[in-house]
């Protein structure tokens, strides 16, 4: 039955085989170069290349992990109002009242495995010896897509509205507050004039742009909310795009010494 399939004209519009038998080396590798489907996967894979002990799979789970929460963020969406009248009485509707509400812990726990797979993945990369040349960009990238991971935690820490939560995003825009020459509290702010007497009132530093306000407010709840649930995730697909394009560009995933 499949290789009836295989002969058939869809089949062959689809993987572009052009009928001919894919009998050599060469006429695999254009099939799978000349396929949407299947050019996004290397036409060699070297054997350390699937060996759980060395690679700890945690590339491919981090960005399994991200799949997951991109699905289960998009359902979310459907219930949540980033408003501090509803915010959190929504939350605890999607877990008790809304169908599926196991969706919001689902969301929740990976958010938390993603951290972890993605610190695993830079130790295994550092350990292996896996930043070195020619492969120092991607390692760059790595760094990159590793804070913009910690950043999309932190925006999503704000969202169920809870006393947790505003507490946890006062103590970090706090902090905001005090870096050098770009926060009110923060060193060398008097070089920009964005210093003030009352930290607190300040109008013009890091902390101010971070909250859209001088506290944690409905302003900073419609920011983190936009940061959480379309900035930071198209820019990190962006990444992820680069990274995986690099990673093939540099020969593969890098072998042990």
């Amino acid at each position: 039955m499949l290789e009836k399939f295989k002969q058939t004209q869809f089949y062959r519009a689809i993987f572009r085989t052009g009928g001919a038998p894919i009998a050599t080396h060469k006429q695999r590798i254009l099939v799978t170069l000349n396929n949407v489907f299947l050019h996004l996967h290397p036409v060699r894979i070297p054997k350390h290349a699937v060996k759980i002990k060395y690679t700890w799979c945690m590339g491919g789970l981090s960005f399994f992990v991200f799949l997951v929460l991109t699905v289960t963020g998009i359902l979310l969406m459907f219930y949540y109002r980033p408003t501090i009248e509803y915010a959190y009485g929504d939350v605890i509707d999607m877990k008790e009242q809304v169908p599926l509400g196991l969706m919001r812990e689902i969301h929740r726990w990976n958010a938390h495995l993603m951290v972890i797979t993605v610190w695993l993945h830079m130790f295994r990369v550092f350990m292996t010896g896996s930043y070195k040349p020619p492969r120092e960009f991607n390692w760059m990238v790595g760094v990159v897509l590793l804070i913009l991971t910690m950043l999309l935690s932190f925006t999503g820490y704000l969202l169920p509205w809870d006393q947790l939560a505003i507490w946890a995003i006062t103590v970090g825009s706090n902090m905001a507050g005090a870096t050098p020459m770009v926060g009110a509290a923060g060193p060398g702010s008097s070089l920009l004039a964005i210093g003030d007497v009352n930290f607190v009132h300040s109008a013009s530093d890091a902390r101010f742009v971070m909250l859209g306000g001088r506290f944690v407010g409905e302003g900073a709840l419609l920011r983190f909310y936009v940061l959480h649930c379309i900035a930071l995730p198209f820019v990190i697909m962006i990444f992820m795009i680069v990274h995986f394009w690099r990673i093939r560009k540099d020969g593969g995933i890098s072998g042990p010494t």
